[in-house]
């Protein structure tokens, strides 16, 4: 492991993301996310927390010594800034580092920027090269975005719910923040084509995502196919198996179950993987139309022949053999030991000074020249206010007393 400082090779910086500096008033998740992996890449995050709680966050179950797990996934390698924004020189103090900084990340709720005068146009007077993300439910723009709106809210409006669940019933919500993730992902791939465009022409921005946005974009055929159909396909939650095509879904496997996904050329190595050749051509199944017409019987020889196998790793070597995409339905318990995920660093152990040993996600980004990943350590409320007004604004150990004596600055006591 490595930190923020240290390098192998000399005047390589220790992340790609080396000397750019995030002012990220974000909370919860979706914000949080974008500066995660900002943070993973080596840039310097100042995280703004709100006193005298800071980022809810801290308060979300598993709490341990007092410390969320949840808050350490998502904010480690940041350094905290605590204000009280109830005084004005908590917001003087913002607005003069703004000009430090090359990115301010905000999820705040509509109007919030704009009351405190760190909107896009207030900021870009402050400093012209500024790139402002913000992240909401239903976007700066357009008829709703005077709504709030949370990660649930976005599955349903977006669509993802009516497609989640069995077919005869209700719509069933993903059980992870999908909506918040993706927008943060999205956010993150924004800001870094944002800094490459002011790379080459000095101009900053305002990035405008919004949470339905970002799960609206994962309909990859729902909207084509009712248009292309005239309206006869009707896009409706089908639970295990594809309405249209088939095999596509999640099989009973003889101890678990085990998704496949066939189209037409891996059909005939199906066929021959379970030792069926003739099905190739039989009329129920010899298009894909055909075989998702006739998608039960079809389901129901795969699950027989899946049955005799006696094992679903039996089930699987086969399927690996003739090439078929498929794999086990993994529990999240299932995937802690599995070489796959011990493989790639996607399960992760870190270290915290009050949890101790957490286990969370990997950093999915895999980068051939920035190998190793740094040693970060999520802060305590307020940790760093002082240093980071020190280093960006100059201001001196009496300016800061003063400042804490005033309640302008909160730190937490460990």
């Amino acid at each position: 492991m490595k930190n923020g400082t240290d390098n192998k090779t000399a005047g390589k910086p220790s992340g790609m993301l080396a000397g750019i500096k995030v002012l990220d008033f974000s909370q919860y998740l979706a914000g949080p996310t974008v500066t995660r992996l900002m943070a993973e890449m080596g840039a310097d995050i100042i995280k703004v927390e709100q006193a005298p709680m800071g980022d809810p966050s801290r308060m979300l179950p598993a709490i341990k010594n007092g410390r969320s797990g949840y808050f350490v996934q998502q904010n480690r390698g940041k350094k905290s800034l605590c204000l009280d924004f109830s005084k004005p020189e908590s917001i003087e103090l913002l607005k003069s580092l703004v000009p430090k900084v090359d990115v301010v990340l905000e999820n705040f709720g509509p109007g919030v920027m704009e009351k405190r005068g760190l909107d896009y146009p207030s900021l870009k007077k402050l400093n012209p090269r500024i790139i402002l993300a913000s992240i909401s439910a239903f976007g700066k723009t357009g008829p709703l975005k005077h709504k709030v709106g949370y990660d649930l809210i976005a599955q349903g409006f977006a669509g993802i719910m009516h497609m989640t669940g069995a077919a005869d019933g209700p719509p069933m919500p993903v059980g992870l923040g999908m909506a918040d993730v993706s927008s943060g992902v999205a956010a993150f791939s924004a800001i870094g084509y944002a800094l490459f465009y002011r790379e080459r022409t000095g101009i900053g921005q305002h990035i405008d995502i919004s949470m339905i946005d970002a799960l609206y974009h994962m309909h990859e055929a729902n909207l084509q196919v009712n248009s292309l159909t005239n309206g006869e396909f009707v896009p409706h939650r089908f639970g295990a198996h594809h309405p249209l095509v088939c095999p596509v879904g999640v099989f009973k496997g003889p101890q678990g179950y085990i998704v496949l996904l066939v189209l037409d050329r891996q059909w005939p190595a199906l066929t021959r993987a379970m030792g069926r050749p003739e099905l190739e051509n039989d009329p129920r199944f010899a298009t894909g139309p055909d075989r998702g017409k006739n998608r039960f019987e079809l389901i129901a020889i795969i699950e027989q022949w899946m049955a005799a196998q006696g094992t679903d790793e039996a089930v699987l070597k086969v399927f690996e053999e003739f090439r078929i995409p498929s794999a086990p339905v993994m529990s999240i318990i299932d995937t802690l030991a599995h070489p796959y995920f011990k493989a790639r660093n996607m399960v992760r152990k870190v270290k915290d000074p009050l949890l101790g040993e957490v286990t969370i996600p990997g950093f999915p980004l895999k980068y051939s020249e920035f190998p190793e990943l740094l040693d970060l350590v999520a802060p305590m409320l307020g940790q760093h206010g002082a240093d980071v007004l020190k280093e960006n604004l100059g201001l001196s150990d009496a300016q800061i007393a003063a400042l804490t004596a005033a309640g302008v600055l909160h730190s937490e006591r460990k």
